[in-house]
């Protein structure tokens, strides 16, 4: 089986090895990289800074809620607090066990 990188063996035998210039090709490629990021993130600091938007923009949301919902919501949490209220006003009765 031959190995999967044996082709990169043709681009380094006419090159004779030198670390400080392969750690220097390395170090300059890593800081092009860097500075790269740092401009990318003023762009987007700048432009969300100033009201811009990233990517496309909504031109109209649809509804999240129906009505119909929000009323059976408040529905809901009315016979919460008419329950709650019987409680405090004392119509139930109940044994308190830490007492």
């Amino acid at each position: 089986m031959n190995n999967p990188f044996s082709f990169l063996k043709h681009f380094r035998e006419g090159i004779p090895q030198d670390p400080v210039r392969d750690w220097i090709v390395l170090l300059i490629s890593a800081l092009i990289c860097f500075a790269g990021i740092v401009v990318w993130n003023i762009w987007i600091f700048d432009t969300v800074a100033n009201g811009g938007s990233i990517g496309p923009v909504a031109t109209s949301t649809p509804p999240i809620f129906s009505r119909s919902s929000l009323d059976a919501v408040h529905s809901i949490f009315s016979e919460r607090m008419n329950e709650k209220a019987k409680y405090t006003i004392g119509a139930y009765r109940y044994a308190d066990p830490s007492q």
